[in-house]
């Protein structure tokens, strides 16, 4: 079918000697590896600046001497730099939660302890680390316009995935030579712009002007095919850029649910439905 396109462990008990913990929180959301399945070798680094300050939107603020605003104060004092997301009780007494730079960690509630790490619920077997981030992931992409992305899919989906992906990048490219398979799975595919060499690259560039081209869907397939695709325009690719930073991205293609649920990198499209069948039975 041819596609409709819209253009659219536990931590150290304390903040001085958490420091390099969090440090490298820090760095990891400026050094993501890009478009793997399982964390290919030759994946490029992603440039760091935007990270910081890079999403519209101002970061929440809470009275003073509340246990959220000692959370953040404390994540202030270590890593500045790093956008605080939203700060939450933590699922255990005496602890907030918070997502920082696409992240999930846990301050208690004097500011003075910090963890970092998986927080499993052992009866059910649940990541609320992902819990946490799914309810972000949800939160944001709603924000995001349909102009804005890409879109390939059956004009009646069943489902709708939105996918971080690159035009270099070899998985992505596997998913969009398989796009007919996941039109006949009645999936939707919307593409957002994750360019993984970040702004002021060729490839950043490149992605603009996929997304700024008369006709996005064929571009994007031309790019994704190894052809040249120039031009340029006021584009979203920035911020989507760095909207993947945010909701935790650690390799193109990033798969998201609706609902907010991470489902992984390049996945086949029967597996993908099989899947979203699933979550929707939950």
């Amino acid at each position: 079918m041819k596609p409709f396109t819209s253009q659219g462990s536990r931590s150290t008990p304390t903040l001085r000697r958490l420091a390099p913990s969090i440090l490298c929180l820090a760095l990891a959301a400026a050094s993501l590896a890009a478009c793997a399945q399982e964390q290919a070798v030759d994946e490029a680094v992603v440039d760091p600046a935007p990270v910081a300050g890079a999403v519209e939107g101002a970061e929440p603020e809470y009275a003073s001497g509340t246990a959220e605003a000692n959370a953040r104060e404390a994540i202030r004092e270590i890593a500045p730099q790093l956008r605080v997301d939203r700060i939450d009780a933590a699922p255990f007494p005496g602890f907030r939660e918070a997502i920082v730079g696409g992240q999930v960690v846990y301050v208690s509630d004097d500011g003075q302890y910090l963890l970092q790490g998986t927080l499993l619920d052992v009866p059910s077997r649940t990541d609320l680390n992902q819990v946490a981030m799914s309810k972000l992931r949800k939160e944001l992409l709603a924000g995001v316009p349909e102009a804005d992305r890409i879109v390939f899919g059956p004009e009646a989906p069943d489902y709708k995935v939105s996918v971080f992906t690159d035009v270099d990048c070899g998985y992505c490219r596997k998913l969009h030579e398989e796009i007919d398979a996941y039109t006949e799975q009645g999936i939707a595919i919307e593409y957002l712009a994750f360019p993984r060499m970040g702004p002021g690259s060729e490839n950043f560039d490149e992605m603009v002007a996929v997304w700024c081209a008369k006709d996005p869907g064929k571009a994007l397939t031309e790019a994704k095919a190894g052809g040249e695709v120039k031009g340029s325009c006021t584009s979203p690719v920035a911020m989507q850029y760095a909207l993947g930073q945010r909701l935790g991205l650690t390799g193109t293609p990033m798969i998201v649910a609706q609902d907010g649920t991470q489902l992984g990198g390049y996945v086949p499209a029967r597996e993908l439905r099989k899947l979203l069948d699933e979550l929707a039975v939950k």
